[in-house]
């Protein structure tokens, strides 16, 4: 078994945050009284609002922005966001569904095998930080997609990144480096 052969990963993207506005100010005291599946905050004035299919949880501000949380896929992302978009709409708001942009993707990886953490750190020493007495994993980024690794010594490997693509790329680039470092 080597690096270079092609070993199918499976990246589970357990959770998708996206951003949009809706050009227009929300009265969020009428979202918490007309709405279904809210939750008001008024002392940090927003509202959550639920929605089951696709299972999201949205952060509305009075401003008009609202952040979506939950998703497994960018297009489920964008879906339950327009979703969001038209129950304020039928709310009586005069939105316009805006600024959509996919923020964070967060997805988990298993390797086939474990990975010895403190030799992976010192042969990766600028990119790797490893404080076992602080957290179990290594935490390794990627500045050129904007990417965080967490990487534990099970084979597990946690990524977070700006979308899906550079997701896969970092998986992509960090396996020859955790393969060097197995047990």
């Amino acid at each position: 078994m080597d690096a270079d052969s092609d070993v199918a990963l499976d990246i589970l993207i357990t959770n998708v945050v996206c951003v949009f506005r809706t050009r227009c100010h929300l009265n969020l005291r009428k979202i918490a009284l007309e709405g279904a599946n809210v939750i008001y905050k008024r002392d940090v004035g927003k509202v959550l609002m639920k929605l089951r299919k696709p299972r999201i949880t949205a952060t509305i501000w009075s401003s008009g922005k609202v952040i979506c949380t939950g998703a497994t896929s960018e297009e489920e992302a964008k879906f339950g966001a327009r979703r969001l978009a038209r129950s304020l709409q039928k709310l009586g708001f005069q939105v316009i569904f805006t600024d959509f942009k996919v923020v964070n993707v967060l997805a988990v990886c298993n390797m086939p095998f474990e990975i010895r953490l403190p030799e992976f750190t010192k042969k990766n020493r600028p990119h790797a930080s490893y404080e076992p007495e602080l957290h179990p994993a290594v935490c390794y980024r990627i500045k050129t997609l904007r990417a965080t690794l967490q990487i534990f010594s099970t084979g597990s490997i946690t990524v977070t990144g700006p979308n899906v693509k550079a997701v896969a790329s970092a998986v992509e680039q960090i396996y020859p480096f955790v393969f060097e470092s197995r047990k």
